[in-house]
């Protein structure tokens, strides 16, 4: 599988470690609720299909990256930096 990050271009996927769903960038409000946060916390789907996941460019920039993808062909849509998504 191929990545492309924003900084350094297409890399083998080998160079980015996978940090699960791109949820965490979707935090719920200090004041939401103990409900709220024990969702966002401890639940996640595991969803065959189209997916937003949040990897590391571990072996390059550094960069923390949203990465469109397909999970059960791994056909990679998109990325982008996750400060611009979270934005």
């Amino acid at each position: 599988m191929r990545i492309n990050c924003p900084h350094c271009g297409e890399r083998d996927r080998r160079e980015f470690y996978y940090m699960g769903d791109a949820l965490a960038l979707d935090r719920p409000a200090r004041d939401a609720g103990v409900e709220a946060w024990d969702d966002y916390l401890h639940n996640r789907d595991n969803p065959a299909g189209a997916t937003r996941d949040l990897w590391y460019h571990e072996g390059g920039c550094g960069a923390w990256i949203v990465v469109a993808r397909d999970t059960v062909s791994h056909a990679v849509q998109g990325s982008a930096l996750a400060a611009k998504v979270a934005s």
